[in-house]
């Protein structure tokens, strides 16, 4: 299992009118999450993309337990179990400043091949990278 932390900020842009975070920010808060993991363990999103191979969001999960608020600093966990297929599936934690856990949330993504709209297999060297970061 690969596990990274980020720590984001709520901002006043991500409430609603009651003063919590509203509740479709939070796949926005996994996506960055998600992006730094990745980049953690060299693997840019851009540099993907201009490869030819895309990652578009095939399926979403999300779990609210507790609210967010304006100006929280929330921890968001992403956890990646297994070696990616053409799937490429996802798990979030998000802890507020107290360390209670706040939401969970999960993706997967599709590798597709940017010129036929296809899914694919991921290039070689992310399947090399995940097969050397996961841990039992």
């Amino acid at each position: 299992m690969y596990r990274h932390e980020w720590k984001m900020r709520v901002s006043y842009a991500d409430t609603d009118r009651m003063g919590y975070m509203y509740y479709g920010n939070y796949p926005k808060f996994y996506e960055v999450a998600r992006v730094e993991a990745l980049r953690n363990v060299g693997i840019s999103y851009k540099e993907l993309e201009d490869s030819g191979v895309i990652l578009p969001v095939g399926d979403l999960k999300v779990k609210y337990i507790k609210p967010a608020y304006y100006d929280d600093q929330l921890k968001v966990v992403t956890i990646i179990d297994k070696v990616p297929g053409v799937k490429f599936h996802f798990r979030y934690e998000i802890y507020n400043d107290k360390e209670e856990l706040i939401n969970i949330g999960e993706t997967t993504l599709v590798f597709v091949d940017l010129k036929t709209g296809k899914p694919c297999r991921p290039p070689h060297h992310i399947e090399e990278i995940f097969q050397s970061v996961i841990t039992e």
